[in-house]
């Protein structure tokens, strides 16, 4: 049976959902896909860092991270840096989930170089390296031999990425339009149930969708990073953060939803990227779209994406967008992938 050994760069929600799938479903994972994982070190900024080439305890893990002190779980090393973890802890695949940057990619950028110059497969959900650097960390992992990982950037668990890579390359896309942030998503449905703007952002801060500084999500920014990723994934284009068109929601108000209603149809924050000539149109912009679009209806925090081909028209794909077990899967969902284990 393989064993696959892990070093886990960030251990908040994602990284403990991660863990925690794997301590629950490990007798599954053997039996189902003969394959084994073993966590040997984790490094988070505010838990501390620990690996022991034997494995570290999944449930110690996940007990210690909830006193927000990773210093009592049994391990051969405690306080390393995330290059001598990758040195010397024996892993074979680093497993990025750290906070995400989109201006510079880092630090999780420049952990993800290390990781594949040194021969390691890299399995992450940080929007940051993959929407400034994927061409680069392509052709670094094929120079190495290993493999990259980067389903959950885009639409956590719900597989946007695989399903445009496997399945829907040889139908030809010609567009890809999509609700890429649930957060602006969930505010725009609250508008529409009669909310104020500034109530709705209070609601999801709250309920945890929001961040207390909501630049990134209600500007496009987080939306915008994952136009970009999709286009130079799937539409094999070499876009940047600067290439797309942007605009967030903080213009709408609460006359231009209602207005909107009346007219039959509803705003939505759609990332846009479609063939024309000369190259590929990027954009992320407040759209009124009439009740029969595919998007239309996808309401609160869920994520959509509608994919335009040629050979199969439209196909549409609808699933959280985040959430602690749904990205953490979407980890799982790579490293099974990487290993020959599923397509």
């Amino acid at each position: 049976m393989k064993t696959s050994r892990l070093l886990i760069v960030g251990f908040g929600n994602v990284g403990q959902g991660f863990v925690q799938i794997l301590s629950e479903g490990s007798q599954f994972l053997e039996d189902q896909f003969n394959v084994r994982f073993s966590v040997v070190a984790v490094n988070d900024m505010r838990f501390g860092s620990l690996y022991d080439p034997n494995g570290l305890p999944l449930q110690a893990l996940l007990a210690a991270a909830k006193k927000g002190d990773l210093s009592s779980v049994p391990a051969a090393h405690y306080d390393c840096s995330v290059e001598k973890m990758l040195a010397e802890s024996g892993a074979d695949t680093l497993v990025e989930a750290s906070y995400t940057d989109l201006r510079t990619g880092e630090p999780a950028l420049t952990y993800i170089r290390q990781a594949l110059s040194s021969g390691k497969h890299v399995v992450t959900t940080n929007k940051g390296p993959i929407a400034l650097c994927f061409p680069e960390l392509k052709a670094l992992a094929a120079e190495h031999q290993v493999r990259i990982g980067y389903e959950g950037t885009v639409m956590s668990g719900t597989p946007a990425i695989a399903l445009g890579v496997n399945l829907l390359a040889a139908a030809r896309i010609q567009r890809i339009q999509g609700i890429l942030n649930g957060t602006t998503n969930f505010i725009l449905t609250r508008m529409e149930e009669g909310g104020s703007y500034a109530e709705a952002l209070a609601e999801a801060q709250a309920l945890g969708y929001a961040e207390a500084d909501p630049t990134g999500d209600v500007e496009g920014f987080d939306a915008a990073g994952k136009v970009v990723i999709l286009s130079n994934i799937l539409m094999g284009s070499d876009l940047s953060m600067a290439d797309v068109d942007r605009r967030g929601i903080t213009c709408l108000t609460q006359a231009d939803i209602q207005a909107a209603k009346k007219r039959g149809e509803c705003w939505k924050l759609i990332g846009t990227i479609e063939k024309a000539a000369g190259g590929l149109k990027a954009s992320v912009r407040p759209t009124a779209l009439p009740s029969d679009h595919p998007l239309a209806n996808v309401k609160g925090a869920l994520n959509a994406i509608t994919y335009t081909t040629d050979l199969l028209g439209d196909i549409t794909l609808i699933g959280a967008g985040a959430g602690r077990m749904q990205t953490g899967y979407a980890l799982l969902n790579d490293l099974l992938a990487i290993h020959g284990k599923i397509e």
